[in-house]
C-alpha cells in the first residue's frame, strides 16, 4: 500500500495569466515528493517538464500557461496508487506590465529601515513560533520593533518633506535567532522565506495595503531584494534541493550548525574581478562564489532552476503588491549572466519598471559598465539604474577639505562628473550622500553648512537622488562600533519617545531649520523640468566656488557652492554663457532676488540655488 502523498508547500502559492513569458516553475515541498507523477487537465495549461532534484523532498514542475484563463487549476500528484490534488489559483492581472511605471530621475527616493523608523503596533513585537529573539532598543544590533504600520502612519510626513518614493530595506521574513553576542537580522538581508513579509513587520496583505495607501499619497515604493544570498535558517540549508543550489556548500557537510572550517570561503568583497579583463580564476571565484558572511548562504545563480525561482519571485511581488521598483543588494556578487537574464525578462514584461543595482566600486568606468546598453561591456546587463559610489566617495572626501585650484574639495566632484560620457544614461544613475551601510554624512557632528552643500548637489545634478532617513533632522552616527549607530531610531517613532521629530513642535531649532530648508528644495524639485530634463553645464571650481547650471526651455537653475571656509567672490562675467543678459534671479530657498549685474559675495560654505 502506497504512503499518502504529502505536500507541505507549493511556491509560488498562486500565479497570473497573461504574462509575456507563459512558463511557470512550481517548487513543490513534501516528504518523498520527488517520486510523484504530476498531471493537470486545466484548459490552456500543459506540463512542459518535471525536474527531480537530488533531495527526495522537492519537485520542480514547469508549466506552460500560454492558453490559460484565470481560475483554479487542479494539479494531481501521484506516488504509486496514492494521489493528492492541489487547487492552484491562476489570477487575472490588475494591469498590463507596460502600465507599471517605475521610479525615474523625477523622483527623490527616501530610504528607511522599517525596524528603526516607527512602530505602529505592539502586538507584533513578539511572534510565537519564530526563532529566539527579543526587542531591545538599547542594543544597536537587536530588533527595535518598527513595522509597516508605523510607516503607514507617517505617510503625510513624507508628503510634507517632499520626497516622492520610499525605499524600505528588506521586509521579507528573517527568521534567524539572535546571536549570543547580541546581533540579530533586524536589517532584513538574511531571507528565510521569499514569499512572506516578516510577521514582526506585518503581513503580506498589510504590505499591499501600505503600498496602495502610499500611491494615494503620490508616493512610489521600492522593494529591496537579495538574489546573491539567503539566510542560514532558510529551509534550503537544512535540506538542499540539489548539491549545486548553493555555491561552495561542501563546508556544510557534517557541519549542520555552519561552524566555519577550512572548507569555508568568504567573499573577498573585491568586485573588480567581475569586469577585469585580466582577472585570475581564483580572484573571480573568491568574489562571486565566496559567501558574504557564514550566516548568509551564497545562492548559485549558474543553476537555471535557482535563477528561475528568483526571477519569478520578483514578478510575483510586482503583481501581488504593486511595488514601483526594486533595489537589488550586492549586485555584482551574483552571477553576471544570471542577473542579466533576470533584468532582460523584467524589462520585457515591465518595460517602464525600474531596478537599481548596488554596484559598490568607486570608479565611474566600473559603474557605467553595469548600466543597460553600456558600450564598455561585452555583455548587456539590462540594469537601468546603477548606484554612484564615486559621487559618494568624492563628496565624503570633499566635505573635509578646502576647495583649491586643482584637486581638493569640490574639484573631486567636478572630476567625477566629467566621466558621465561613459554612462548610456547619466540621469538614471542613483546618487546619494549616505546610506545604511556607510557613516552618516554628518559623522558624529552637526555641520549643517556642509550638509546643505551636499544636498544641493544631490538634488540638482543630472542624477536620480536618494536620501537616507533622518538626514532632514540632522541625524548622525558612525560605524566605528557597529552598523546600528548609523541606523538609529527616528525620534518620535516609538512609544515612550521623549520627543516627536515628525512634528515641528518636537524638533529642535536646528532640526527645524534643516527640515524647512530641505523641504523647500524638495518641493521646488518636484515636477521641475529644468532639473528633470535640463542640460547640465559644470564649471571648474574657481576661487573655491563650484557652479553647476541646469537649463531647459529658456529656464535656468544655478547651484553655487563656496567650497571654502572663507568669504569668496564669484565673478559673474565668468559664467556669462549660462547667465546671458539676466540681471536678476530668484533664490529658490528664500524667494529673494539675487542681482547678477555685479559679482556675488558668498559667505563661508554658503549654498546658493537660484533660478531665472
Amino acid at each position: 500500500m502506497s504512503a499518502a502523498v504529502k505536500i507541505d508547500r507549493v511556491e509560488p502559492a498562486n500565479w497570473f495569466v497573461g504574462m509575456k513569458n507563459p512558463s511557470l516553475q512550481l517548487m513543490v515541498y513534501g516528504l518523498g515528493i520527488k517520486e510523484a507523477e504530476v498531471s493537470t487537465d486545466y484548459p490552456g495549461v500543459r506540463i512542459d517538464s518535471v525536474v527531480r532534484l537530488e533531495s527526495p523532498n522537492y519537485l520542480l514542475v514547469y508549466l506552460n500557461l500560454s492558453g490559460a484563463q484565470a481560475g483554479t487549476m487542479n494539479l494531481t500528484f501521484q506516488v504509486g496508487k496514492s494521489k493528492k490534488k492541489v487547487a492552484y489559483p491562476l489570477l487575472a492581472r490588475e494591469m498590463a506590465g507596460s502600465q507599471r511605471m517605475g521610479f525615474t530621475n523625477a523622483d527623490v527616493l527616501y530610504m528607511l529601515m522599517p525596524d528603526r523608523f516607527a512602530s505602529g503596533r505592539a502586538d507584533n513585537d513578539q511572534i510565537k513560533g519564530m526563532r529566539s529573539y527579543k526587542n531591545d532598543r538599547s542594543e544597536p544590533s537587536l530588533r527595535h520593533g518598527g513595522d509597516l504600520e508605523g510607516i503607514r502612519q507617517h505617510l503625510d510626513y513624507f508628503n510634507e518633506l517632499g520626497v516622492t518614493a520610499l525605499w524600505f530595506t528588506p521586509v521579507l521574513e528573517n527568521d534567524s535567532p539572535d546571536t549570543d553576542n547580541g546581533y540579530s537580522t533586524y536589517h532584513g538581508y538574511a531571507t528565510t522565506d521569499y514569499y512572506r513579509v516578516d510577521p514582526r513587520f506585518g503581513t503580506n496583505d498589510e504590505y499591499k495595503q501600505l503600498i496602495k495607501e502610499a500611491h494615494r499619497h503620490g508616493l512610489k515604493v521600492v522593494m529591496d531584494m537579495i538574489f546573491n544570498h539567503c539566510g542560514f535558517d532558510h529551509p534550503w540549508v537544512a535540506d538542499m534541493p540539489s548539491k549545486d543550489w548553493f555555491n561552495l556548500p561542501e563546508w556544510l557537510e557534517g557541519n549542520p550548525e555552519g561552524k566555519t572550517n577550512e572548507r569555508f570561503q568568504q567573499t573577498s568583497y573585491k568586485l573588480t574581478p567581475v569586469l577585469d579583463p585580466y582577472a585570475s580564476k581564483v580572484d573571480m571565484r573568491e568574489t562571486v562564489e565566496g559567501w558574504f558572511v557564514p550566516t548568509m548562504p551564497d545562492l548559485n545563480q549558474h543553476n537555471p532552476h535557482v535563477m528561475t525561482y528568483l526571477i519569478q519571485n520578483s514578478k510575483w511581488w510586482i503583481e501581488t503588491v504593486g511595488i514601483d521598483g526594486i533595489r537589488m543588494d550586492t549586485y555584482p556578487y551574483a552571477d553576471r549572466e544570471g542577473m542579466a537574464r533576470w533584468m532582460r525578462e523584467l524589462d520585457e514584461e515591465y518595460p517602464n519598471f525600474n531596478t537599481v543595482g548596488e554596484t559598490w566600486v568607486t570608479e565611474p568606468a566600473y559603474t557605467a559598465a553595469w548600466q543597460k546598453d553600456s558600450r564598455l561591456s561585452d555583455q548587456n546587463s539590462y540594469l537601468k539604474t546603477v548606484m554612484d559610489f564615486s559621487f559618494f566617495e568624492k563628496l565624503s572626501q570633499a566635505k573635509h577639505e578646502e576647495t583649491d585650484p586643482w584637486w581638493q574639495g569640490y574639484n573631486r566632484i567636478y572630476n567625477s562628473l566629467v566621466y558621465d560620457y561613459l554612462y548610456p544614461d547619466p540621469s538614471s544613475v542613483m546618487a546619494f550622500i549616505e546610506n545604511h551601510d556607510t557613516d552618516r554624512f554628518l559623522g558624529n557632528g552637526c555641520d549643517s553648512l556642509v550638509l546643505k552643500q551636499a544636498l544641493a548637489l544631490l538634488l540638482t545634478i543630472n542624477r536620480t537622488p536618494q536620501l537616507y532617513y533622518g538626514t532632514e533632522i540632522l541625524m548622525n552616527g558612525t560605524k566605528e562600533v557597529t552598523d546600528g549607530h548609523v541606523r538609529k531610531d527616528f525620534p518620535g517613532g516609538f512609544p515612550g519617545d521623549q520627543r516627536n521629530a515628525f512634528t515641528a513642535e518636537g524638533r529642535t531649532k536646528a532640526e527645524n531649520a534643516m527640515f524647512t530648508w530641505l523641504s523647500c528644495l524638495l518641493h521646488w524639485r518636484q515636477g521641475n523640468d529644468v532639473i528633470i530634463k535640463g542640460q547640465q553645464t559644470q564649471f571648474i571650481p574657481y576661487n573655491g566656488i563650484y557652479v553647476i547650471a541646469r537649463r531647459y526651455a529658456g529656464h535656468t537653475a544655478l547651484t553655487i557652492l563656496n567650497g571654502t571656509s572663507q568669504a569668496a567672490v564669484m565673478p559673474v562675467k565668468r559664467y556669462a554663457e549660462v547667465i546671458g543678459t539676466t540681471t536678476v534671479a530668484k533664490d529658490v530657498i528664500t524667494g529673494r532676488n539675487v542681482r547678477l549685474d555685479h559679482d556675488l559675495n558668498l559667505r563661508p560654505r554658503q549654498t546658493l540655488i537660484i533660478e531665472f
